[in-house]
């Protein structure tokens, strides 16, 4: 589902009704987490965290006119998605994610190789989203990212 605006505020504000308290949450907490240097932006049609390229003027390898992306989040058709970078390049942090979200919800998460699929809204584990948020730096983003796309 494609939500239509150029900033994050209207990302929210067009998003499901039913979806813009939760999606404002895990913004929040995003936000309020994330190590300094990553910036908010629309990136790729939903709300972006990035490396600017003031910070790492290579910005992403497979259209460098794009800074370097590390997080997202969005309003899919069946389920709020965020998508980390850290947990699909880092094993140590997804093996983190996985364990920590099972021993708070019970359940094992709904996952892709960078995606975090929140189905039930009342069930959202924001403060361990926020963990994630910070679980890396943009100065480890950018030489993993390095070391992992040569």
């Amino acid at each position: 589902m494609k939500i239509e605006a150029s900033s994050p505020d209207e990302y929210i504000q067009n998003a499901p009704p039913e979806r813009q308290e939760a999606l404002s949450k895990l913004r929040d907490v995003i936000k309020s987490h994330l190590p300094e240097g990553f910036q908010e932006t629309m990136s790729y049609g939903m709300i972006g965290y990035v490396v600017p390229h003031s910070i790492y003027p290579n910005g992403y390898h497979c259209d460098p006119k794009l800074p370097l992306p590390f997080m997202n989040l969005a309003s899919q058709k069946n389920f709020i998605a965020v998508y980390n970078s850290a947990i699909y390049a880092d094993q140590k942090i997804l093996n983190w994610f996985v364990e920590s979200y099972q021993a708070q919800t019970g359940k094992k998460p709904d996952m892709g190789k960078s995606c975090i699929r929140l189905k039930k809204i009342d069930a959202i584990p924001y403060e361990l989203i926020g963990q994630l948020s910070a679980k890396m730096s943009v100065k480890e983003w950018i030489a993993l990212y390095e070391k992992r796309n040569g």
